[in-house]
């Protein structure tokens, strides 16, 4: 048998319990660590998604004459970063369904797809007519492309509007010209199809004594 010495009557006292502060700190260093990295990570995904303002739309790969079907097979996809929605609405979007389009006006190698030019079929023969028109008398977003009603309402007091052309569409839309309110205009360019030039000359009277207004369809 093996004697042990012990100094007193009562066993040796046990260790203390140590925290572990180290580890701890090093938690909360990796839990900041990874919320540093995620606000990051959707800062960057939000950075990126805001500076992606591009539009994709058509260009000609080749020269493209008056008639020729608009195709697929005859342009390419650009994407373009343009100032205003307005000027992209002039040109044609890459998403549009070019089924029953044709070329109304020459477009050039490169160039990109105008709104006016991308024209039905039915269109072909089309006679152009330009109308000024009061800003309150239109949609105030009116575009390339949208088909409206066109009326005449008369200057003079107790007289009713008459319409003068159903289902036109609109083939060009400048900016607005004049001065704010009611007396700023716009020059507002409609295509007429052959069944609708028997009826220019009782429209231009008509217009010259009324101001036109255009109602655009929906759909």
């Amino acid at each position: 048998m093996v004697e042990t010495a012990v100094r007193s009557g009562f066993g040796a006292p046990s260790a203390p319990a140590q925290r572990n502060r180290k580890a701890r700190w090093k938690d909360g260093r990796l839990v900041l660590g990874v919320l540093l990295v995620t606000v990051t990570a959707l800062a960057g995904a939000k950075l990126l998604s805001a500076a992606d303002d591009t539009t994709t739309i058509w260009a000609a790969k080749h020269e493209l004459k008056v008639g020729m079907p608009l195709t697929a097979d005859d342009l390419t996809t650009v994407r373009v970063r343009f100032t205003s929605g307005g000027d992209a609405e002039r040109y044609v979007s890459a998403e549009a369904d070019l089924k029953g389009l044709m070329v109304g006006r020459s477009i050039g190698a490169g160039e990109f797809v105008p709104r006016d030019a991308a024209v039905p079929k039915a269109d072909q023969g089309r006679t152009e007519l330009p109308l000024s028109v009061a800003t309150g008398r239109l949609p105030s977003d009116v575009a390339i492309g949208d088909v409206v009603d066109v009326w005449v309402v008369p200057k003079s007091e107790g007289e009713s509007a008459k319409p003068l052309w159903s289902g036109v569409r609109v083939l060009q839309v400048d900016s607005v010209k004049g001065v704010s309110g009611s007396l700023a205009r716009r020059q507002v360019l409609i295509g007429l199809a052959s069944t609708d030039l028997t009826r220019i000359p009782t429209a231009l009277t008509a217009l010259s004594t009324g101001e036109p207004t255009l109602v655009r369809k929906a759909g």
